[in-house]
């Protein structure tokens, strides 16, 4: 057993001697400020000159210890690696990583074979529970599992976005060994694992660091969650650096989707978070770090990410199959084909120009340089679905089910990164609600009226529909969002074999040409199609017909309904893949796609 390597300054951290280091950042603690471990007297602590406070105690992992604030307030450890229960319960002292891991020598998948699944770690039973259905999902064609958060968060049903211990993984959901076995399982399969994580807030609830670390907060900048994260401060920006380098190399996750980066008040501290965990990481090991970011920010994307949710593509995807137009949806509604055609060339609609949602404000900045593959396609994702206030996925919401499959042909088979929602795979009809479990009654009742508030000015909810918003906090509103319950669905298996074969063609024929692949136009073909192409890395045109409307849109004479899907020696094997994929239709009015030598 060895000791957590030098780069952790906070925590508490085994010695090669067999004691436990003890480190907080307390640079505004009042006097009395001590540790406090079970069955002992208290250690006092003083914060040095930058406001460390440090003591190395003899003892084994297992200690159970708090922070003592001033007279009587008690804390849990804000880098605490694992919990007694929940986030007010003593922290424990984790000690050396003592996991056997079976598969040590994987080192990860190039970032263009990505195919990435998100999912929701209570939904899917914890993390053992989780675990048990990476063979099915190896077996789609996913290659990389996105966990949405696992940080340590209040009760035990949340999103994870109000997680307030960032180390620990939430006891909900299992041991940290239980989820080392859940990324060890994935790795075994062929599959990465990569982490949300968030650096823009922490959770109303737990979240002791005003009481003795004021400086870790702004008070001159706010945010949808409260006062922005200061990381002006030397000590905040390595507790986050710190944190990342943590779940890549104590958990071995492949990569990191660092959430609502536009929430950082500090831009500049991403750069240098990224050099920081890419100097760290052996270089054989392919690591991935991807952005949520509403700027846009392209220059980000050379500078250490590999990159961004589209957003822009979703909104418009979303548009043109739902019709809908309200909200941030109304940046999206005028001349949608043209949008979507910008989105498939150039990444995103926004580069620059001002937004009217945003009452004009600039948005963006150029991306037409960067490759397809810095960009992540998703039809649905947690935020998506999730803030609608009944959680409705594209299969109620869709109004043609044949138009939803020429999108999900289109996202499955474009160039850049695609992204499916967990229960997408299977034609899911449950809903994706925004779920609590807030024991703090005053708390939970602000919730609760906060999300009436939010939806009642939207279309359909007066102030009596209003009163129809799920309570986040009731058990019912968690379990009515578990995708995989049986019968929330019209035709899983159809569904399922649609995915599977146009992902088996994606890693066959897309995958392997992905890199140095550039866009070389996208343009709009009647007011709901597009006709893109792309110059593959090898040198092959791809090129996509797609129809998104509700009348035909004309076609080139050499597209009959017996024209060329690639290759039909991609489905020989597959038996129904044909059926599936309904080739007849889909040639002849929704999407058509065709690879072509260079010549």
């Amino acid at each position: 057993m060895t000791a957590w390597p030098e780069p952790y300054t906070h925590g508490a951290l085994p010695l090669p001697d067999g004691r436990t280091r003890f480190r907080l950042w307390a640079p505004t603690a009042a006097t009395g400020l001590a540790l406090l471990i079970d069955g002992r007297d208290p250690i006092p602590l003083h914060p040095d000159a930058d406001g460390y406070a440090q003591t190395d105690v003899d003892c084994p992992p297992g200690t159970r210890y708090r922070y003592r604030i001033g007279d009587g307030l008690t804390v849990p450890d804000p880098a605490s690696r694992q919990q007694d229960g929940d986030v007010h319960s003593a922290s424990i002292v984790a000690g050396p990583d003592t996991y056997a891991w079976q598969h040590p020598a994987w080192h990860g998948r190039p970032w263009a074979e990505s195919v990435i699944y998100e999912a929701h770690a209570g939904l899917a039973g914890g993390f053992a529970g989780l675990a048990e259905r990476l063979p099915d999902l190896a077996a789609l064609g996913v290659t990389v599992v996105e966990l949405m958060p696992v940080a340590d968060f209040p009760g035990p049903r949340n999103w994870g976005y109000d997680g307030v211990l960032p180390y620990a993984p939430d006891a909900a959901y299992g041991t940290p060994d239980a989820l080392k076995h859940l990324v060890d399982t994935a790795h075994g399969l062929g599959m990465s694992m990569m982490l949300d994580v968030v650096y823009n807030h922490f959770g109303p609830d737990g979240n002791f660091l005003p009481q003795y670390a004021a400086p870790f907060f702004r008070d001159d900048v706010a945010t949808p969650w409260g006062n922005a994260i200061d990381f002006r401060q030397p000590a905040v920006r390595r507790y986050f650096e710190e944190n990342a380098l943590y779940w890549l190399t104590e958990f071995r996750f492949d990569g990191l989707r660092l959430d609502a980066v536009h929430a950082i008040s500090d831009p500049d501290w991403l750069v240098e978070l990224a050099q920081f965990v890419r100097g760290q990481i052996p270089a054989q090991r392919h690591v991935h770090l991807v952005l949520e970011n509403d700027d846009n920010r392209a220059s980000l994307l050379a500078q250490g990410y590999d990159a961004q949710w589209n957003d822009d593509a979703h909104h418009v995807l979303h548009h043109l199959l739902t019709g809908e137009s309200h909200g941030y949806y109304s940046d999206y509604a005028d001349r949608p084909a043209e949008a979507l055609a910008r989105c498939l060339a150039q990444g995103w609609l926004y580069q620059g120009q001002p937004s009217p949602f945003r009452q004009g404000a600039p948005r963006g900045e150029p991306s037409g340089h960067l490759p397809p593959t810095a960009f992540v396609l998703f039809l649905q994702n947690h935020d998506q679905t999730g803030n609608r206030a009944a959680g409705e996925r594209l299969t109620v919401l869709a109004e043609n089910t044949e138009r939803l499959r020429a999108a999900v042909a289109l996202q499955l088979l474009a160039p850049q990164i695609p992204l499916i929602f967990m229960g997408e795979e299977s034609g899911s009809r449950a809903p994706f609600l925004y779920f609590t479990s807030h024991t703090d009654p005053d708390l939970a009742q602000a919730v609760r009226e906060g999300r009436q508030r939010e939806f009642s000015a939207f279309p359909g909810f007066d102030d009596g529909a209003a009163q129809a918003v799920p309570d986040p906090n009731a058990p019912t509103t968690f379990s009515q969002s578990d995708p995989w319950q049986p019968g929330n669905d019209d035709d899983a298996q159809g569904w399922r074999t649609l995915y599977e074969a146009l992902l088996h063609m994606r890693q066959q024929v897309i995958a392997p040409r992905l890199p140095g692949a550039r866009s070389v136009f996208g343009r709009a073909v009647g007011k709901h199609g597009v006709h893109a192409q792309w110059r593959l890395g090898d040198g092959t045109r791809l090129t996509l017909y797609a129809n998104l409307g509700p009348v035909q849109e004309a076609l080139p004479p050499k597209f009959s309904a017996a024209g060329h899907l690639f290759s039909s020696l991609l489905f020989e094997s597959r038996a129904g893949a044909f059926d599936a994929l309904s080739l007849g239709s889909m040639c002849s009015e929704s999407t058509v796609w065709l690879l072509e030598d260079a010549a």
